[in-house]
């Protein structure tokens, strides 16, 4: 192989390159035009022409009401001690909206606005058809008139080339005398999934199994940026049917995305096959996530075709950031769409980021205000973590040569939401709890985020303390008076005014495997030494309860096998134990049940949660405070396993 193999380059570097390649194939451009129907179906199109009107709108003098056309002129006087009559036919004539005005009439007045007359000049009921009408107040020239050109002139632009249609514009189009629309040709791309393990979605999963859908992902962006995706079916990892459907694919579409198979493994064939095919560009982008990209062009030697083509990384993120990084912008170039301006805010960091120095980094966070000051919060950085793009309110860009960000640290921010949604999230930032999932589904029907960030309890009191969260989940259990959280507050939040509201009571206990096939029964099994354990991390409740029962029975933490593994969360927790990786781990029932494991109930506890004096009354955390006194959302809280919401409500400080 020629080409250059996972040899990262800047991403400057390599659009730079990216755009030579398509500029000397003839391809960074738009790709061509097409003629559609002015209907629905047009809406989201781009403008491939600008739209020059045809003709006016309106193309003649439209009666803008109900009434009576008639001349301003013949009005002069009209006052309501001094009325003016005008008879029909002559002077006036019945119009509905919409309707031209004879051209002798400047003038509509409105129907309601007359008395009829008859014959004798005595009023008459209200008819569109009386023989004359008496005016009580004058009308000005081209009162309530829609005069020829108000809306749209003939010869004028309408909308420019490179406009994306919206259902207004379509109207607008219509009126200027169209009946279609040029837009610009849909450009075609091809995705094909590649990998021996990889099953379509809804396949029922085994061991080894990778459910496949980044291709969906994929396609879903492609056409959301104006593309016309087209899925192809699962190629395991064998060179000639990939190769064979890459060439399928690359005369059938103008652009091709080969999903997986672009890092460095034994069965990672798409750079080799770019490269047989055709032409290997680059193999491997300063870009983290999403280093291993590929990019190239596949030459069809019998048309002389040259289809440009990506290879995109497995992994879920890194997939999806490939798209935007890559993807939306040469889909914009042949559209003809320009370059659109990235909605950013400034925000500060709430944690310190470590980034390699030689990538431009990209961070998914959650933004929220926290009083005066839009904070951003750092979500799990893993490639294979597709729901830290779900969650996430945007992008920071570390750019090369940045080696991280300390707290406290402002910084740049590509908005994913729209700024009021930010306006509108509350932050809780602390223990984990899963009825807070129950919060956050209830808070979105009420107009309000709930963004949490998984910390410890701890955490969440340090968080409160430095005004980076407006509430924090906590169940600190005080080794001496057995009291929850009290004496946390005392010594972390001396100077920071906050109420302590009780949220729930919940049943905590050693999360196992379904049968207990260990056999563990009490805290004591922790120190055998065939039982692999699963801790949280320092600072959280769950550990300082277990350091608290363990120091009570006498037991040496050094003995526990995976003391020191910690996990962030209870599903975490309980999920090492599905996975077989440990044999149990200390959680709340919830999450047990969650994953059908078995559960053995140890110790009682109060989850609490610590809120900033400043927050406590205001009209954002007002749905949460209705929710602790709904009497259905505790129903549903009380439903989960091992939870109780007697206390629920009740202010402890």
């Amino acid at each position: 192989m020629n080409g250059v193999y996972l040899h990262d380059i800047p991403l400057d570097t390599a659009w730079n390159a990216l755009t030579g390649m398509l500029q000397q194939a003839g391809l960074w451009r738009v790709l061509g035009k097409e003629q559609v129907l002015l209907d629905e179906q047009a809406t989201g199109r781009v403008l491939a022409e600008p739209v020059w009107a045809q003709i006016s709108s309106p193309h003649y003098h439209a009666s803008a009401m109900d009434g009576f056309a008639l001349r301003a002129e013949d009005t002069t006087g009209a006052m309501p001690t001094s009325p003016v009559d005008l008879v029909l036919d002559g002077q006036a004539v019945y119009v509905d909206t919409g309707d031209p005005l004879p051209g002798w009439a400047n003038a509509v007045v409105p129907i309601e606005n007359i008395e009829p007359l008859d014959t004798d000049g005595q009023s008459i009921p209200m008819t569109r058809s009386p023989y004359a009408l008496r005016l009580r107040a004058a009308l000005t020239p081209w009162m309530h008139v829609r005069p020829m050109g108000e809306d749209i002139v003939a010869t004028e632009l309408v909308l420019p080339a490179g406009h994306i249609l919206r259902p207004v514009d379509l109207g607008a189009i219509a009126g200027a005398g169209f009946d279609r629309v040029v837009v610009s040709r849909k450009p075609k791309v091809g995705i094909i999934p590649t990998g021996t393990e990889l099953v379509p979605v809804g396949t029922k999963v085994k061991a080894g199994d990778i459910i496949e859908y980044n291709s969906i992902v994929l396609a879903a962006q492609v056409r959301g940026w104006g593309g016309e995706p087209k899925r192809y079916p699962i190629v395991p990892d064998i060179y000639d049917r990939i190769a064979a459907q890459v060439r399928q694919a690359a005369l059938e579409n103008d652009l091709v995305l080969i999903n997986a198979g672009s890092s460095a493994g034994s069965e990672d064939f798409s750079a080799r096959i770019v490269e047989d095919l055709g032409e290997l560009l680059f193999h491997g982008v300063a870009v983290r996530p999403g280093h291993p990209v590929i990019a190239g062009l596949i030459h069809e030697t019998g048309t002389g075709k040259k289809t440009p083509v990506f290879g995109v990384p497995g992994y879920p993120v890194s997939c999806a950031l490939t798209g935007e990084i890559f993807i939306q912008p040469l889909l914009n170039k042949w559209l003809g769409i320009p370059p659109i301006k990235v909605q950013e805010v400034e925000a500060r960091i709430t944690r310190k980021v470590a980034s390699p120095a030689g990538d431009d980094d990209f961070v998914r966070v959650v933004l929220g205000r926290v009083g005066e000051e839009l904070l951003a919060a750092p979500l799990t950085r893993g490639a294979g973590v597709i729901t830290s793009l779900v969650r996430a309110d945007g992008l920071m860009l570390l750019p090369r040569g940045t080696q991280g960000v300390e707290p406290g640290t402002k910084v740049k921010v590509r908005l994913y939401r729209s700024p009021q949604a930010l306006e509108e999230t509350i932050f809780c930032i602390g223990s984990h709890d899963m009825s807070l999932d129950l919060v956050a589904q209830e808070l979105e029907l009420k107009s309000r985020r709930l963004v949490s960030a998984n910390v410890g309890s701890l955490g969440g009191l340090l968080a409160v303390r430095r005004n980076e969260t407006h509430m924090a989940g906590t169940h600190l259990l005080d080794e001496e008076t057995g009291e929850y959280n009290l004496s946390y507050i005392t010594r972390y939040l001396p100077d920071t005014p906050v109420k302590l509201v009780t949220w729930v009571e919940r049943e905590q206990g050693l999360i196992v495997l379904p049968g207990n096939p260990k056999k563990i029964t009490a805290l004591q099994d922790l120190v055998r030494a065939d039982v692999r354990f699963s801790n949280r991390q320092r600072g959280a409740g769950t550990r300082v309860l277990l350091d608290y029962h363990l120091k009570q029975a006498g037991l040496d933490s050094g003995q526990v096998q995976g003391y020191e593994q910690e996990e962030y969360t209870h599903l975490a927790v309980a999920a090492a134990v599905a996975s077989g990786r440990v044999d149990c781990g200390l959680g709340v029932t919830a999450a047990a049940r969650a994953l059908n494991l078995d559960f053995i109930p140890l110790y009682q506890e109060r989850y609490d949660l610590c809120i900033s004096q400043r927050f406590f009354n205001s009209s954002l955390l007002a749905p949460v405070f209705d929710l602790m006194h709904s009497s259905d959302f505790k129903a549903r809280v009380a439903a989960m396993p091992g939870y109780t919401v007697t206390r629920m409500g009740e202010i402890v400080l």
